[in-house]
């Protein structure tokens, strides 16, 4: 059996960001999906994201599930801390390592089956607990691994390969998480890396739940005419609601955007997210709005994709918990064993 590995040397010399690293740095495997999977340019966009905002990448814990969205993780982030969990159960492992360890960024990659079907339980109370870490969802509303089946989000209506039609509602795994709380809620398209990548870079910097609903076409099974997951019905059906820019706090900012009306949504760390108005007057912050909106442009056949919601002043976990702000996983016996003393007056406290 033959490997095929990415060469060590190159003929040109690599673009290096502030860290010192190469965008191949931020790289993993070679993919073993399908040529032209949407999958892999979401690979390419996480590469791009954490490369672009100088993250150190054993900072960053990589977790997943099953399916053919789960597998990504190995084609992106060589470096970084991974686990792939059972099917569904993504969400919750994620928890725990959050919990014990404060001091790492948490990137859950799922799919559509993964999330929206036998580990919708998991997604919902990972939402509505404000778990901060980013969530990918690669959605392409079919079960490739098992040949093709509809998916939970399968549109009431689109094809399958074989003509088969699908006669029951689709999950909106975006509606669902901005009614459970989420602190950040997305929608891109895997073959538009300009508003996909900035979007990933403000889900890392965000201190919440945020969830990007990433539309990835499967190639070999739902990539046809009469289904609503394919390239070509994503791209003629898309209502972008805004196209972004994300700019790290620095001492001189530039940007190549052109020239038009801009919100500014300041991060909990100080950085930015820049807007650009489209011709719709859409609000971001505003969670009514956007569930509403998703609502009307789902009545009128249309994907809506970009920021859909973000609250600027986000909660999460640890702070609803109170949790100290060591990580846990590094707190010593003396900490957890104070001693009778300590006990006792905590005793005193509860009667």
């Amino acid at each position: 059996m033959t490997y095929l590995a990415k060469p060590k040397l190159l003929r040109y010399e690599q673009p290096k960001n502030a860290l010192g690293y190469t965008r191949r740095d931020y790289e993993g495997a070679i993919s073993t999906l399908c040529a032209g999977c949407g999958h892999d340019s979401i690979s390419a966009a996480v590469v791009q994201a954490c490369f672009d905002l100088d993250i150190e990448p054993h900072r960053v814990a990589k977790l997943s599930g099953i399916g053919c969205s789960s597998k990504t993780p190995d084609y992106f982030l060589g470096a970084s801390h991974g686990f792939n969990t059972t099917h569904g159960r993504m969400p919750s492992v994620l928890t725990g390592a959050a919990m014990a360890n404060r001091d790492l960024l948490y990137l859950g990659v799922s799919g559509d089956g993964d999330s929206a079907s036998i580990g919708i339980g998991q997604f919902a109370h990972a939402m509505r607990r404000g778990v901060n870490m980013a969530y990918l969802v690669e959605n392409n509303g079919v079960y490739g691994l098992t040949k093709g089946q509809f998916s939970a989000t399968t549109d009431k209506g689109s094809k399958n390969k074989r003509g088969v039609v699908n006669n029951d509602s689709p999950i909106d795994l975006v509606a669902l998480a901005l009614q459970l709380g989420a602190t950040y809620v997305a929608r891109s398209f895997s073959g538009d890396k300009e508003q996909l990548v900035p979007l990933i870079k403000g889900a890392l910097r965000h201190h919440g739940p945020a969830i990007i609903d990433v539309l990835s076409p499967c190639v070999t099974f739902n990539n046809h005419p009469g289904s609503t997951k394919s390239y070509d019905y994503v791209r003629e059906h898309n209502d972008a609601v805004n196209r972004l820019d994300f700019i790290l706090p620095r001492d001189q900012i530039t940007t190549s955007y052109a020239p038009g009306t801009a919100r500014r949504v300041v991060q909990h760390d100080g950085s930015v997210l820049m807007l650009r108005k489209l011709g719709t007057d859409y609000d971001p912050t505003d969670r009514v709005g956007a569930m509403n909106y998703l609502q009307e442009r789902s009545a009128m056949g249309e994907i809506v994709t970009g920021l859909i919601y973000v609250n600027p002043e986000p909660d999460d976990l640890h702070r609803a918990l109170n949790t100290v702000e060591k990580p846990l996983n590094q707190l010593g016996d003396a900490y957890l064993c104070p001693g009778s003393k300590a006990l006792e007056a905590l005793n005193a406290s509860l009667r």
